[in-house]
């Protein structure tokens, strides 16, 4: 009996100071429920037949990623949910699932992420040359760090991403990567990176070790505000990979010349890259995609890539469009069509209250 009573005294204070606990940090750190939601949507046939580079094929799915968590007061959040895709046409339910769950702190100026949490929103912003479309598709989380200093359309960022664990069936693998820009009235330079490490598989036999890394920097113009246009600007850059294999030789260092251009107005944009240089990607007839996640057309010495894009609808919540892509490499014109619709809400970012116009509007009286 002395031994159920002591141990009654002890839950009873225990329990007072759980109490005290939560009610002084939820007045010292408030909390809130937060919760995301997205649904994406895409559409990509590829038309490359008679190509030596890329193959002809169509990849079409849904994702859902719902995500629920909480936050301490304005900057500190932890969310958690399930990107769960189902690819049109196949028999399952759900042919592909990544786990979501990450602590970010948003602060002014900067802005740090740890855990698993939504690739397209923290690298969206680097070139096809580092990382195809079909990435964000297939690959929709970033498993490892992020952190960036952002003020206006300055920002400077540094990332890891873990891709692979190791074990007798996949290779250890990252990505270390960093990217930033500066605005000088409107002139910028831009530079993006990484460094990919490939290891070997947990076996006996070790598979070679690769390191393969690429860098570009870019200097353009930024025309938009004197010439009353969404978009408007150009850059021409200098891009160098980096691949050796461990133990068999030095480094390749592929270069070439980049240059980017990008007009919009009003719902009609266009997008043209052209590439002049060595090839990239010089491991890729051994290792592939396992080993390169950019686009594998810039193996060739030269190409041009020519997107014409129509958005249906554009917004901070609702985005709708399609894009007619030309590229011209290997001496040949390859054509490509994509769609795209994305539905984003959650209850803790800033929505823009700036209405997009479009062409069209005049014509059906809506303005």
């Amino acid at each position: 009996m002395l031994i159920l009573q002591t141990n009654k005294k002890i839950n009873k204070k225990s329990l007072f100071y759980i109490i005290i606990f939560l009610t002084v940090s939820n007045s010292i750190f408030p909390q809130k429920l937060l919760y995301k939601a997205e649904l994406n949507n895409f559409f990509d046939n590829n038309e490359f037949s008679g190509s030596l580079l890329k193959s002809s094929q169509t990849m079409a799915g849904t994702h859902i990623a719902p995500q629920i968590g909480v936050g301490f007061g304005k900057k500190h959040k932890i969310l958690a949910g399930l990107d769960i895709m189902h690819e049109w046409g196949s028999n399952k339910i759900v042919d592909f699932t990544s786990i979501i769950a990450y602590y970010e702190y948003s602060g002014k100026y900067f802005r740090f992420s740890a855990g698993a949490f939504p690739r397209k929103e923290r690298l969206d912003k680097y070139p096809k040359m580092f990382f195809q479309d079909s990435i964000n598709n297939y690959r929709p989380t970033v498993n490892g760090v992020f952190w960036e200093f952002a003020h206006r359309k300055n920002y400077l960022n540094v990332w890891l991403d873990w891709t692979g664990r190791q074990s007798p069936t996949r290779h250890e693998a990252f990505f270390m990567g960093w990217s930033g820009r500066y605005n000088y009235k409107m002139l910028y330079v831009q530079h993006f990176g990484y460094m990919f490490h490939y290891a070997s598989r947990m076996s006996p036999n070790h598979d070679p070790v690769i390191d393969n890394g690429l860098i570009l920097t870019q200097l353009g113009i930024d025309l938009a505000k004197i010439t009353g246009l969404n978009q408007l600007e150009t850059n021409l850059g200098w891009s160098a990979g980096l691949d050796r294999e461990r133990g068999a030789g030095g480094w390749h260092t592929p270069q070439g010349l980049l240059w980017e251009t990008k007009v919009e107005y009003r719902g009609l944009e266009l997008n043209n890259s052209y590439y002049r240089g060595k090839g990239q990607q010089t491991f890729y007839a051994q290792h592939g995609n396992d080993l390169y996640w950019g686009e594998p057309l810039y193996r060739s010495t030269e190409y041009n890539k020519l997107d014409l894009i129509l958005h249906f609808f554009k917004s901070n919540i609702v985005n709708i469009k399609f894009v007619y892509s030309f590229h011209f490499v290997e001496k040949q014109l390859f054509q490509q069509q994509s769609l795209y619709a994305t539905f984003k809400l959650d209850n803790f970012s800033k929505k823009n209250k700036e209405k997009y116009l479009y062409l069209w509007d005049r014509w059906f009286g809506l303005r």
